[in-house]
């Protein structure tokens, strides 16, 4: 039962996070949310900024498990790259693409969050390079830095849907020319 509070007092935090921000959030906010007092709230949390962590740390953490299915999955090079990548789109997407507020969860310059996000992109970034190594790719740790900011490009750009036909366009491009990125 607790193991559920703690679930419905995340979750809580996360509507409550999209809907005013992390600056704005309260634990009263929370806990009306919940529908608990604010002491409950304090059972499962240390405070707000606890919550944020914890939240942040558990969509990351599902949109990671995620990406390591992909990495693992018996599918062509370009499908896993995409699998992978999209781990990190999904963190921009969905409910999250319609509130203001998704940035301060999700961007690695966050207060609260952007260690989190940093070990996040250090993971996708290893199981890519991993990925492309195991195909001979020249230079795989760079080439999936290029990856991973084409990624960012595209949802920065508001254009995730382009993530195939750019992971299609860049593995294509490094397997026919290999050393066209020799001065990354």
């Amino acid at each position: 039962m607790a193991a559920d509070r703690n679930a419905d007092v995340l979750d809580a935090t996360l509507r409550c996070l999209l809907r005013y921000g992390v600056r704005r959030t309260t634990v009263d906010d929370i806990a009306t949310e919940v529908g608990v007092s604010r002491s409950a709230v304090y059972q499962y949390v240390r405070g707000k900024d606890d919550a944020v962590r914890r939240v942040a740390d558990r969509l990351h953490a599902e949109a990671l498990a995620d990406a390591r299915a992909a990495a693992t999955a018996d599918a062509p090079l370009a499908t896993r790259v995409e699998g992978i990548l999209s781990a990190k789109v999904a963190l921009a997407t969905g409910p999250f693409a319609e509130s203001p507020h998704a940035t301060e969860l999700f961007d690695e310059q966050a207060r609260l969050c952007g260690d989190i996000c940093r070990v996040f992109t250090d993971e996708l970034h290893t199981l890519l390079t991993e990925a492309l190594a195991a195909q001979h790719f020249d230079r795989p740790e760079d080439t999936a830095r290029i990856l991973l900011a084409t990624t960012v490009g595209l949802l920065s750009s508001g254009r995730p849907d382009l993530l195939s036909h750019a992971t299609d366009a860049l593995l294509d491009g490094f397997r026919r020319h290999p050393n066209s990125h020799e001065h990354i």
